[in-house]
């Protein structure tokens, strides 16, 4: 088996989440050698294994969220949803994040969460009417 270049990389990525992170572009343009060492990723974590890929994902989501990083929680609910989570599945996980990381971690996750409140369809909204 060949290794993969860091551009076949990539592409395997965009077609398992649906996005190619903006990072991991960036970082091949520099150096794509660097980029192979998310083959692994691409192999483990977006791959079904003895768990489903849908599954990493989500526990994937929460282990970026008790590390508040805004931008990896954006990401991984993006991968979530385009590897067919559903808002339960998410709002289960957000239970689990706050549970075990706490309110800082839940915060980490707005952005995110908004991406998934625009998937919904129609129902009511708690925010306040200005």
């Amino acid at each position: 088996m060949t290794e993969k270049s860091g551009k076949e990389i990539l592409k395997s990525i965009d077609g398992k989440t649906g996005f190619s992170p903006q990072i991991l572009e960036v970082l091949c343009d520099l150096d794509e050698d660097f980029v192979k060492k998310y083959g692994y990723c691409n192999n483990k974590l977006l791959t079904d294994g003895a768990l489903p890929a849908k599954t990493k994902i989500l526990m994937a989501l929460a282990v970026v969220a008790s590390k508040q990083c805004e931008s990896c929680v954006m990401a991984q609910m993006r991968s979530a949803i385009h590897n067919g989570a559903t808002k339960e599945e998410i709002m289960e996980t957000l239970d689990v994040i706050s549970i075990t990381s706490g309110a800082p971690a839940v915060a980490a996750c707005r952005n995110a969460l908004n991406t998934l409140l625009n998937k919904k369809d129609g129902g009511s909204s708690c925010r306040a009417k200005n």
